[in-house]
């Protein structure tokens, strides 16, 4: 059997696995699996990125992600750090009036609240890390090629979202190299109005170029739909909605009655998959050469899933073993479940086809 071809994966498929991982990481405080959640997704995203240019800006989530622990830990430290046995050092307590009583600026800070605030801003970051990899693997255009009909108005606008991120990492990387190349030294006083405004700007504004190409061609425009139609339409998704947000409330509290949990959500799912068949009936729209869905998507989808569900299952068996104690304070172990199912979150590495190389890239 013979190498395989190089193409690019369904961008579904690499959302679906990144949202499979980030579902997993929030099942979990425990900091050596968020550790490994980052490097199983550094892994894919170093083995299966395309050489585009929105494709690099990884590195960029990971410094994010490291500057959400940072505040993550400063904020604790000022508001709430002392709950804890261990105090490491105090900090100059700023008196409050009676109104503010429970709320307490400065004073002791403790091992457990430093912890804690490191235990939660990792799991933050994990969740930006893991989102960020969906960005640079998937692209983001070909996914609203991909949406089905009912969805091109609300798809135009997630993809101009979606594209903002990488659109300010390649920004930044093209000022930073003009820079440079001019020789400027780089002042740190005038850093923000040099680099980070006109990074803004250039990648606002390549994202309403994106918009507006897409209005041109008929993207998120109906045709003919009559208001009964479109009546129809807008009940059945808002009462969709209504139904899957009552049955997810009564699925996770116990308390409420049976008839509020599983069958409004089943309800809620029904009525709004039929929202949008009668939706797409309203815009019809050619593609030209649409993605399909193969072997080698299913698997990486799957892969994704696979781990939100095995650590799901370890969080309502064992939920010990995925939250470590911080009152008593003791060291988080492995998992040996959770560990085996977070490590096949790495497959699509070798799952997943090559990606080619992007138009410019290539000789």
């Amino acid at each position: 059997m013979g190498p395989r071809l190089a193409r690019d994966l369904h961008p579904g498929a690499w959302w679906l696995w990144a949202l499979g991982m980030a579902a997993a990481a929030t099942r979990t405080t425990n900091p050596l699996l968020l550790v490994l959640i980052v490097a199983v997704v550094g892994v894919v995203v170093s083995a299966r990125r395309s050489e585009a240019p929105w494709a690099k800006g990884f590195g960029a989530y990971v410094v994010f992600g490291l500057v959400v622990i940072a505040l993550r830990v400063v904020f604790r430290m000022f508001l709430d750090g002392g709950d804890g046995a261990h105090v490491l050092f105090r900090l100059p307590e700023i008196p409050l009036p009676e109104a503010a009583a429970g709320i307490r600026l400065g004073g002791a800070v403790s091992l457990e609240g430093v912890l804690a605030a490191v235990y939660d801003g990792l799991r933050l970051a994990t969740l930006v890390i893991c989102l960020g990899s969906a960005n640079v693997l998937a692209n983001p255009k070909r996914l609203l090629k991909s949406m089905p009909s009912a969805l091109y108005e609300v798809g135009s606008a997630v993809t101009v979202a979606l594209s903002l991120a990488p659109q300010m990492v390649e920004s930044g990387r093209r000022v930073m190299r003009a820079r440079r190349l001019r020789g400027e030294p780089g002042r740190r006083l005038a850093w923000f109005h040099q680099v980070a405004i006109p990074v803004m700007a250039d990648a606002l504004d390549r994202s309403l170029m994106l918009a507006a190409a897409m209005d041109s061609r008929g993207y998120g425009r109906t045709a003919g739909a009559t208001r009964a139609g479109r009546t129809l339409t807008a009940t059945l998704m808002l009462s969709g909605l209504g139904g899957i947000c009552v049955g997810t409330y009564g699925t996770l509290d116990t308390t409420t009655p049976r008839v509020i949990g599983l069958p409004m959500l089943v309800a809620g799912v029904a009525l709004a998959v039929g929202g949008l068949a009668a939706g797409g009936r309203r815009v019809p729209r050619s593609r030209y050469r649409p993605d399909r869905w193969r072997r080698e998507e299913i698997g990486v989808a799957l892969c994704g899933l696979g781990v939100a569900v095995a650590l799901g299952i370890v969080a309502s068996v064992d939920p010990d073993a995925l939250n470590p104690s911080l009152q008593p304070l003791s060291w988080p172990a492995l998992p040996l479940v959770a560990t085996v199912a977070v490590l096949l979150g790495a497959l699509p590495s070798v799952i997943a086809p090559q990606p080619r190389l992007a138009a410019g890239a290539s000789t």
